[in-house]
């Protein structure tokens, strides 16, 4: 009050703060799960089989013919660790499972496979079901091996793909608008519905403008497009499980003789596109260098590739491959056994106990959680403990890549 020497200007309320949400980084999109694949995609006769059968030494047939890959084929394949192989060889267990990524062989996309073209509609169903994708790029010129657009241009081919990719995912996302249409009514029911209905109806309006932009859905999140996915609306874009939304990294196979000069006139052009389409991994190998190379024995091995300054490109893609599609593992390490258990980054405690066995997440009490740099630093479990680095964990706890862990658990008591 004036009267009692109190300013006016001081019982004025300060104003309101305005809310900026958080933007969720890339590891939002996708299945929370640790059974996640990625798919080996790209046009006929680029490298996929090729590539496969060195990743797994499977003896699928890479002739030199546009459809020769019907059926996708898996497998998995092992993570190279040294951190693995270090526990390995401190316990001398009875048993060793090493930590692995599923990888899927998916046939050639050709255009206009969105509208059915080559098996279009068939191989579109089948990079739906992985998780993240590996695009192999041909940056290699071969007369004897036909390339399915005449000329070699890899940018052109990732132009192809990627427009097939978007196509799919307008037509799906176009299909869901229209059976959103269809209950307009039913929706206007009660107000919690109607609300519902229009932030969908928004979030597919949104989705299918930012494709007929020429972009892909993933690039709404992280450090990618100023435009980008808010958390709701990375809710319906984990249902739809669209083509553009999957995380990708670039395999771009060279011939032998660029692959060991570390020069290809496609490089540049490459980066250049990739970065302008919201970036990722990209790997120069050469398919034809692997496949010698995983026939010789480890003598002619290191020789071949101190001969040509080479190193085989394999353990950097399996890793890259695990990390773009954000799995990580932790270890279970003792004399019967050492095993990496996969899992998706951001699981917690429980969850990760899960993956041993339902019972350890239904029961779990606690984790014993030693990280790896801390047991390789001070030697054993017993000295881990005895600088006070040895810890219990609760059910709130990120179990962090390259735990080792021990899980109590008690299952008597069933709900």
């Amino acid at each position: 009050h004036p009267s009692k020497g109190v300013s006016l200007v001081s019982l004025r309320m300060p104003p309101k703060k305005e809310v900026v949400e958080e933007r969720l980084g890339p590891w939002a999109l996708g299945k929370f799960s640790s059974r996640l694949k990625v798919g080996i995609v790209g046009l006929p006769n680029v490298g996929k089989s090729t590539l496969y059968n060195c990743l797994t030494n499977c003896a699928i047939p890479a002739e030199n013919f546009p459809f020769c890959t019907i059926e996708p084929n898996e497998t998995r394949v092992n993570v190279p660790d040294e951190r693995f192989d270090w526990l390995v060889d401190k316990y001398k267990p009875k048993s060793i499972v090493n930590p692995y990524l599923e990888v899927v062989d998916i046939a050639g996309l050709v255009k206009g496979a969105a509208q059915g073209a080559g098996l279009g509609n068939h191989f579109l169903s089948n990079i739906r079901a992985v998780d993240g994708i590996i695009h192999a790029m041909r940056a290699f010129e071969d007369p004897d091996i036909v390339h399915v657009e005449d000329k070699v241009d890899p940018v052109r081919d990732i132009e192809i793909i990627t427009a097939e990719l978007r196509e799919k995912d307008k037509e799906f996302v176009g299909k869901r608008l229209a059976e959103l249409m269809k209950d307009k009514a039913k929706a206007n029911s009660n107000a919690a519905a109607k609300k519902e209905w229009e932030a969908e109806v928004a979030c597919c309006e949104k989705i299918i403008a930012y494709l007929e932009d020429g972009k892909e859905v993933r690039r709404g999140v992280g450090e990618g497009d100023a435009d980008y996915w808010t958390t709701k609306e990375i809710v319906y874009l984990n249902e739809y499980s669209l083509l553009t939304a999957k995380p990708v990294m670039y395999l771009i196979n060279l011939s032998e003789a660029d692959f060991r000069r570390k020069k290809n006139k496609f490089l540049k052009p490459i980066h250049d596109w990739v970065m302008a389409h919201g970036g990722g991994p990209m790997i120069p190998y050469s398919a034809a260098f692997e496949s010698e190379y995983m026939h010789m024995d480890d003598e002619a091995k290191a020789e071949y590739c101190k001969e040509g300054n080479v190193t085989c490109a394999l353990p950097k893609i399996i890793k890259t491959a695990f990390n773009a599609i954000h799995l990580i593992y932790f270890f279970t390490a003792g004399p019967d056994e050492v095993k990496g258990w996969v899992i998706r980054k951001g699981y917690k405690a429980p969850q990760a106990a899960g993956t041993i066995h339902t019972d350890f997440e239904r029961g779990f009490i606690c984790a014993e959680v030693m990280s790896f740099d801390d047991l390789k630093q001070h030697g054993t479990e017993a000295e881990v403990k005895a600088v006070g680095r040895y810890r219990q964990e609760g059910k709130m706890y990120v179990v962090q890549d390259g735990d080792v862990i021990f899980f109590k658990f008690n299952v008597t008591n069933k709900k």
